[in-house]
């Protein structure tokens, strides 16, 4: 079945519409402003930096986070800034903006345009706001919490969930194998074994195919904050769900294990094998 799932209208909903519209604004030009500092550097011959976790990271990454947390600060100068490549200002702010500039660095700097901007608004633990951001193909989901996702693109696509209640009809999603810890790759392995298939690569690109209802399951570890804060709000704006491997909702404290399907009927049946 190909059917399209409703967005889970049960989640809370944002707090304030008005509140809701000016942020959405303000997400939107921060991704514009990033969008125009990325473009340049795509497929330009680049610098590449290893951060001490052994990820790349270039000029592009930097200068884009720069410029979206100047952005932010000046119109939200009482919220706090989380970013990949700049850490926390402000922590102690209830809300708080999560950024990561190129979600995806490893495809940006081989030129597959299969990476992302994301941008994310908390508040405490709780995703209240999240868009994903594909700069090159001029792609963008824009989820809120409590209502349906939204989605621009030139290459087709409607945002909805695809119906696929038994995990073995189902299209699994990782974005490399190395990115499991020793106790993580058993785990990952008991459901791709479980699952129809298994395709690699994709890192937030991924997630907004599953809100299109391309993909059925993605199941990731070792995630910090800035890599889901965004993603949430738009999995489950378009009927997903997203989750800790444990079915619990991610925290900023959590051991970075994420799992996201399309259908939640999906969601018992990947946990139990992730637990297996």
């Amino acid at each position: 079945m190909t059917t399209e799932h409703e967005p889970d209208l049960s989640r809370p909903a944002f707090p304030d519409p008005a509140d809701r519209d000016t942020l959405i604004a303000l997400a939107e030009a921060a991704a514009d402003l990033a969008g125009r500092i990325i473009r340049p550097y795509f497929r330009a011959r680049l610098d590449i930096d290893d951060k001490s976790d052994a990820s790349p990271v270039t000029i592009a990454d930097r200068n884009a986070e720069q410029a979206m947390r100047a952005y932010l600060a000046e119109h939200c100068p009482e919220y706090g800034v989380l970013g990949e490549e700049f850490g926390l200002d402000r922590p102690a702010a209830p809300r708080r903006w999560v950024l990561d500039p190129i979600d995806g660095t490893r495809a940006f700097i081989t030129g597959r345009p299969v990476f992302g901007t994301l941008i994310g608004l908390l508040e405490g633990d709780r995703p209240l706001l999240g868009l994903i951001d594909q700069p090159i193909t001029g792609e963008r989901w824009i989820g809120i919490a409590g209502e349906a996702t939204r989605f621009r693109g030139s290459f087709g696509g409607v945002p909805g969930t695809r119906a696929c209640a038994a995990l073995a009809q189902a299209e699994l999603s990782c974005t490399s194998p190395e990115m499991f810890r020793p106790q993580d790759k058993p785990r990952f392995d008991a459901l791709a074994a479980a699952a129809r298939r298994v395709s690699w690569g994709g890192d937030c690109y991924a997630y907004g195919l599953l809100a299109l209802g391309q993909i059925d399951v993605i199941a990731e570890a070792t995630l910090k904050p800035w890599d889901w804060a965004a993603l949430v709000p738009v999995i489950e704006g378009a009927g997903g769900r997203m989750t800790d491997w444990a079915g619990a909702p991610l925290r900023l404290d959590g051991d970075g294990c994420a799992l996201a399907v399309g259908d939640a009927a999906l969601l018992d049946q990947a946990v139990a094998a992730l637990a297996a």
